[in-house]
């Protein structure tokens, strides 16, 4: 009839064809979002290095916005030392290769550095022809950064622990008593003071201990009984090493106090006291009075000649007068 239009159904094929463009459509629009929705960096680029693309994932890792990216060079976040590290990835992507889990420095906006994990894939057009390249990179530096961490506190722990053998070991072979069960009681008495000293560093991580605590530590069993114990000094830190000998020799020195000296006695007092002088030293003074009458021995004993060791291992001198009233003993160490 005239004047109609007469009108066709499309075509089954044609139906199929917009089909599978929508859904090839809809596809696309999925992994962009999945694109710009990454944490990581997804970065495209032409044979020349020249950006592309620029995800939110880079905005985020590198400092610098989609605009100011697209259409520089990829060596705007390569460091001047590592330019040669592009030049060898393109060649690479020229060839058809993949490079996986590349660890390397990038340098951000703002001139930090910072350590990725850079995947690069080539990409290809229809024809199958390499174009250019697509990357992934992966901020890895707080990753980093713990794995070092970790790495630092094992070694400082494995050297900690040698130390502290070493320690025992010499505690050990310098032990000596003509009776098993008195021998036994020395070097428990020794390693326990080693482990009160050591439990002193957890609270500031192995730095080391304040001299005060390990004097109020070492001396607290005989401190109990009135003012027979007094001890005055100034906050010192003390590193591990030097903290350990120092802890040790008032283990000895309060031992010996307690069997022959001042403090086996009643009425017996002991006075440590300490300063460190402007020339970095540390002078530490222990006085026993009202103890027994002293007298300087003819030979030294195993507990002084362990005292004169450890002190001297540290650079340190120590002097001891067996006045009548009592020991008077007189250590100094640098600091």
């Amino acid at each position: 009839m005239g004047g109609q239009i007469e009108r066709k159904s499309p075509s089954k094929e044609t139906r199929e064809v917009e089909t599978a463009l929508r859904e090839s459509e809809q596809r696309l629009r999925f992994l962009a979002a999945i694109v710009e929705s990454s944490d990581d960096a997804i970065v495209s680029k032409n044979l020349d290095g020249i950006i592309t693309s620029w995800n939110k994932g880079a905005e985020r890792i590198f400092g610098f916005s989609a605009g100011e990216a697209i259409g520089q060079p990829i060596t705007i976040v390569i460091p001047q030392d590592r330019q040669s590290e592009e030049r060898e990835i393109l060649t690479r992507i020229r060839r058809g290769e993949r490079i996986d889990h590349f660890e390397t420095v990038r340098q951000r906006k703002n001139g930090s550095l910072i350590v990725i994990s850079l995947t690069v894939s080539p990409v290809k057009d229809d024809h199958g022809k390499i174009v250019g390249a697509s990357k992934i990179a992966r901020d890895i530096t707080e990753q980093k950064r713990n794995q070092e961490l970790i790495t630092t506190l094992a070694r400082e722990a494995e050297h900690r622990s040698k130390n502290l053998l070493a320690t025992i070991r010499a505690v050990v072979s310098r032990s000596q008593s003509d009776s098993p069960e008195d021998l036994k009681e020395i070097i428990i008495g020794r390693i326990e003071a080693l482990e009160k000293v050591c439990s002193l560093f957890v609270a500031t991580r192995w730095i080391g201990a304040e001299l005060s605590a390990i004097a109020t530590q070492e001396l607290a069993p005989y401190s109990q009984s009135g003012k027979r114990v007094l001890i005055d000094g100034a906050q010192i830190l003390l590193e591990p090493g030097i903290a350990q000998a120092i802890a040790m020799t008032l283990h000895e020195l309060a031992t010996n106090a307690a069997k022959y000296g001042a403090l086996s006695q009643p009425k017996g007092q002991l006075s440590l006291q300490w300063s460190q002088e402007a020339d970095g030293k540390l002078y530490l003074f222990w006085t026993e009075t009202g103890g027994p009458d002293v007298q300087q021995p003819t030979q030294n004993g195993v507990g002084v000649g362990m005292i004169e060791g450890m002190i001297s291992h540290l650079k340190g001198t120590v002097r001891f007068d067996w006045h009548k009233e009592g020991l008077v003993c007189e250590i100094m160490v640098p600091l």
